[in-house]
């Protein structure tokens, strides 16, 4: 019996309407991240002037407006300080600190040296005074900074500074890199002022460019430590309510300098900072580490997430090349471009200030130096007049902070270890 047969045929498909169908996903390419700030570029280096031409003069505070600091962000002095800088942090590229061969540097190396470790004996002569556990800064740093004063003269004329007149305008520049007096304390401005003392010796053709690289990883660190002995002999509290923007409570150029050593380090990467082992090995030849090193010890909490976040955020840059640059714009910003910060520069012959630019005596300003401990007058917002508080959070100064550092000692006095603490507000 034969089979039954039929035709079938496939089902008509369903056609959707436009609109109930679901678009195709592409996934969208994220964008690079672009950095308002352009990276910095290093200005060419000027011959030194002839100084026979030159007028010596103390140097004064000239930025005393808004438009003070406007006028000296576009002038050759600017340029001048940014290429100084710069090509001290160039010099350092992939060097560690040991590769400074110092018996065959040149001699204004030694004398320099030489007059930091004078400065080191004076802080052993001028011993802090009992002011019973406070962790403010301690009076006797006054002393200090007047035998520095008293001093000058016979370590600038060992340096080969060419007249009188020259050494009241260079050696004001050292005065002021150790903090200020009548405060007592310290902060990036002052750090400035000694780059400003290394810039006029080299103006003055005592310091060839052939130095830069002793200047950065000999001098410099040389710097820092006798700083940190100040800072635990005296107590200087951190210049301006935050600290360094998150880095370091006192200073910023040794985050510049240390960046451009470790531009192209075999092993050593940003992440690294984390690595107590690193730390150790590498801290002496490296100023990045080193500081990063010092700070962490400075806290009781572990981890620079927690205490440290902008040096922990810096740490996942993907290479040292990306580090250096974020510190060159930030030297641009926060220090250069910084009202707060440059109304205490301090301009002189070897460090001109603008035709234009305002006048201490003009204004009826007293010099920095000659302010009252409980406030002096400096720049506001619009105009001369600012009043430093120390009773209110500002801008400028800020209120006074005791350091980690003064709270380490007094837990020393109390037999309480040899670590550094942290203030229970810090």
């Amino acid at each position: 019996m034969p089979l039954a047969t039929g035709t079938y045929s496939l089902p008509t498909p369903i056609k959707l309407e436009a609109q109930n169908t679901l678009p195709r996903l592409i996934p969208r390419k994220k964008a690079p991240p672009q950095n308002a700030l352009p990276v910095p570029e290093t200005p060419n280096f000027p011959n030194p002037p002839e100084t026979a031409i030159l007028i010596f003069q103390e140097p004064t505070r000239r930025i005393l407006s808004p438009r003070d600091h406007d006028v000296f962000l576009s002038s050759p002095t600017y340029s001048l300080i940014l290429s100084f800088v710069f090509s001290l942090s160039e010099s350092a590229a992939d060097k560690k600190i040991s590769s400074i061969d110092l018996a065959s540097t040149h001699p204004a190396i030694h004398k320099i040296l030489s007059l930091f470790d004078s400065i080191e004996d004076t802080i052993n002569r001028c011993p802090p005074t009992d002011q019973g556990g406070s962790r403010f800064g301690n009076p006797a740093f006054r002393d200090f900074i007047d035998s520095i004063s008293t001093q000058s003269q016979s370590w600038h004329r060992r340096l080969g500074l060419p007249s009188q007149s020259s050494i009241e305008e260079v050696s004001t520049y050292l005065h002021h890199s150790f903090g200020n007096r009548q405060r007592i304390d310290y902060g990036s401005g002052h750090e400035l002022n000694l780059i400003m003392w290394l810039l006029c010796l080299n103006r003055l053709s005592l310091l060839p460019t052939s130095t830069f690289p002793a200047l950065t990883l000999a001098v410099f660190p040389r710097y820092a430590k006798l700083l940190r002995k100040l800072q635990s002999t005296y107590y200087l509290e951190p210049a301006g309510s935050h600290g360094v923007w998150g880095l370091d409570d006192y200073h910023f150029l040794p985050f510049l300098f240390g960046a451009s050593q470790l531009l192209h380090h075999p092993y050593i990467r940003p992440l690294s900072i984390h690595n107590e082992l690193v730390l150790e090995e590498e801290g002496d030849e490296y100023l990045y580490l080193d500081m990063v090193r010092f700070t962490m010890a400075s806290k009781a909490v572990k981890g620079l997430k927690w205490t440290q976040p902008m040096l922990d955020d810096i740490s996942g840059a993907k290479s040292w090349e990306k580090v250096e640059q974020g510190m060159r714009r930030m030297f641009v910003k926060e220090v250069l471009g910084k009202l707060p910060v440059m109304q205490h520069f301090l301009f002189g012959s070897l460090v001109p200030a603008e035709e234009g630019m305002n006048r201490e005596e003009d204004a009826g300003l007293a010099p920095e130096s000659e302010g009252k401990e409980s406030g002096e007058l400096t720049v506001g917002e619009n105009g001369i007049g600012h009043v430093h508080r120390d009773d209110t959070w500002g801008d400028c100064c800020g209120i006074k902070i005791p350091s980690t550092v003064a709270a380490a000692q007094e837990a020393k006095k109390r037999g309480e270890g040899g670590g550094l603490r942290r203030v229970p507000f810090d």
